[in-house]
Formats: C-alpha cells, sequence, structure tokens
C-alpha cells in the first residue's frame, strides 16, 4: 500500500473486517458491512468514522486573531470561547488551499481543523502568514479524532462523556473528560445528522471506538461518509473544492465574510467573478454519474462539469454536485449528464437534497 500512513485505529479497521483503501496519505476503511448498511445506520441509529487522518493545528499569541482574521473566509473576531467555526483557506487567486473549522479556545489561543491531505501545505501557507508573535503547532500526531453521528448519537455520548453533552449547541465545544483524561467534545457534523466529534489522547481512540459500539453504534467508512455529505450537498476537498476554483462559487456565502480583508478577498467578494455555481441535481434513475462528466442542457450545449456522484440511499436515486453556468443553475431546470455510457437526465435541486 506505498508510504501511506496509518491511524491509531488501522488494527481494529482489520480486525472488524473493513475494505481499506489510500485516502489523503493514510490507508482509510472504505466499508465494513457495506456501504448502504453504514449509511442507513448514521440515518437511523449512530455511525462511528475514523477521522484521525485530519489535521489538528495550535494557534496561540496576542497576534493570533488578527492573523486568522486576514487567513480564513469567515468571521474569526465575532467567535466566543467554545464556539466553532466552518470557512476556507485562500490563496491571492480566491481559490481554496483549504476548507478546515476554526475552534475559537480563548481570546489568545485558536485550534484548526484541517484536510489530511492539504495539512501540510496548509501548514506551510498559514506559517508565511503569521505575525512575529503567533506560535504556530502542529498537533495532529498527538491527538486522535473520531466522529459519532446520528440520531442517537446524544444518547450515547452522553452515557460514555463523564459530564455528558446536553448542554453542547451546534457548532459548539467543550473541554471535558473521558477514563480521567482531558478530552475535547465538539458537535459540529457533516452528514447532516446531529453528530460530535471526540479529540482524545491517542490511547483512547479504541477505548472510546468499542464503548460507543457496545451501545449500539455501527463503524462507517469513507464510502459511507461519501453518500452522506454528498445528500447534504457538503464539499469535499479535491472535487468541490480546489486552488483553481473561486471560492465564493461553491455557494457556501454564509461562510465568506465580506465585510472584511482576507487573503483573496479582492477576487471572491466581486461578483463578477462568479461564472460558475455549485448546485444538487437529482437523476431520473439509479445510475450515478461520475466526477468530470460533463453537464449539458437538453439542447447537449455544455453548461457544466459533475464534481461528486454516488446513488443515495436516503432519497432512492442517484445524486450529483455540479458546477454550472450562473444562468442555467435555477433550482428546477432540467439538465443531462453525460456519462461513459449514455446521458442520464436530471434536476437541479435545493441544496441539501436530502432533508
Amino acid at each position: 500500500m506505498g508510504v501511506e500512513k496509518m491511524t491509531v485505529l488501522y488494527d481494529l479497521h482489520l480486525e472488524l473486517g473493513a475494505k481499506m483503501a489510500p485516502f489523503g496519505g493514510f490507508v482509510m476503511p472504505i466499508q465494513y458491512t457495506g456501504i448502504v448498511k453504514e449509511h442507513e445506520a448514521c440515518r437511523t441509529g449512530a455511525a462511528l468514522f475514523d477521522t484521525c487522518h485530519m489535521g489538528e493545528f495550535m494557534l496561540r499569541g496576542p497576534e493570533v486573531l488578527a492573523d486568522l482574521e486576514k487567513l480564513v473566509t469567515c468571521s474569526v473576531s465575532t467567535l466566543e470561547d467554545g464556539q466553532c467555526r466552518y470557512g476556507m483557506l485562500c490563496n491571492e487567486r480566491g481559490g481554496v488551499i483549504d476548507d478546515l473549522l476554526v475552534y475559537r479556545i480563548s481570546a489568545t489561543e485558536y485550534m484548526l481543523v484541517v484536510n489530511a491531505g492539504t495539512q501540510e501545505n496548509d501548514f506551510a501557507w498559514i506559517s508565511q502568514h503569521l505575525s512575529g508573535s503567533t506560535q504556530l503547532e502542529n498537533v495532529s500526531a498527538t491527538i486522535a479524532k473520531v466522529d459519532l453521528q446520528g440520531p442517537e448519537a446524544p444518547r450515547i455520548m452522553n452515557a460514555i462523556i463523564e459530564d455528558g453533552v446536553a448542554d453542547l449547541r451546534y457548532f459548539r465545544f467543550k473541554r471535558s473528560t473521558y477514563k480521567g483524561e482531558n478530552v475535547i467534545v465538539s458537535r459540529t457534523g457533516y452528514t447532516g445528522e446531529v453528530g460530535f466529534e471526540l479529540y482524545c489522547p491517542l490511547e483512547l481512540a479504541e477505548v472510546f471506538w468499542r464503548e460507543a459500539m457496545e451501545k449500539g453504534a455501527v463503524p462507517a467508512g469513507l464510502g459511507a461518509r461519501d453518500t452522506l455529505r454528498l445528500e447534504m450537498g457538503m464539499p469535499l476537498y479535491g472535487h468541490e473544492m480546489s486552488e483553481e476554483r473561486n471560492v465564493a462559487e461553491s455557494g457556501f456565502e454564509r461562510s465568506i465574510d465580506c465585510a472584511k480583508d482576507f487573503i483573496g478577498s479582492a477576487v471572491a467578494c466581486d461578483p463578477a467573478n462568479r461564472k460558475e455555481q455549485l448546485v444538487g441535481i437529482v437523476l431520473d434513475s439509479k445510475r450515478a454519474a461520475r466526477a468530470g462528466d460533463c453537464v449539458t442542457d437538453a439542447d447537449g450545449q455544455a453548461v457544466g462539469i459533475v464534481t461528486s456522484g454516488s446513488m443515495s440511499p436516503s432519497l432512492g436515486t442517484a445524486v450529483a454536485l455540479a458546477y454550472v453556468a450562473v444562468d442555467v443553475a435555477e433550482v428546477g431546470s432540467r439538465v443531462l449528464l453525460q456519462t461513459a455510457r449514455k446521458p442520464l437526465e436530471g434536476t437541479i435541486a435545493d441544496l441539501p437534497m436530502y432533508k
């Protein structure tokens, strides 16, 4: 399997019969019992995801807030202690270097949670744009991260975490304890379901995973994570976002604060630069389109490109995310997806596609 790294849960995945494959520089579980079963477990019960491959950076210092306001698209100054927010790290052209989460620990300390495959590049970029007084530390190798998602997640977390999660609001986090060790528990989620993330010492990841399984959680791999996020219209870096794509075309206006200057804001905040828009497409059949397939109008005129596609277990039909020309991005518009086999008919839909 090449030079891919393994997460601290690698042996456990093998024990549980997971099919493993490279992803973001790591060998990760793609599925255990099957993508559809794991997807449905998340929608109706609770699913466990190994997210130890994600990166965590700590930033500290008196100028850290000003530095982050320049670096990320979202507003950082309006965060309170214990609050987190989704945003993007952009280049001068408004292209996305990475999408990430900003956690405010205190006025002078923040944590960034970044994608696995972009971690080194992110660290280098951030390092180049910090004040002399701001310290940046990559703590990824010392922190395990496990996500528990689904309607049963609150019950399981309340039973496991010593002070529970009943008080935890959406996009908030808190310091807690598990097995006598300090941990961080947050509530963000990537699946559209109620969900929690546990940041803990490496040796506790398997302990937590097994305890959550005992209480009814089902292990889920990257396959189910992809179908879940696709139904919700959530981007995957390298598919919906890249350094070549204007961040403003992604449709995440709430994560782009044009009232401030950030790297890339001159491009991102000028509406004239938004030529395309990210849309959801619900297909008429169960046959899925793939990234790179051309989107055309009814007359066969090219109007965009598919970035992700899959069968949607929750909707019972195939869905896709695509960038299409702004003038054809209207909800309800009929389009054709030109796959290798044959054109597939579909309708541009509101995001999220799964309600």
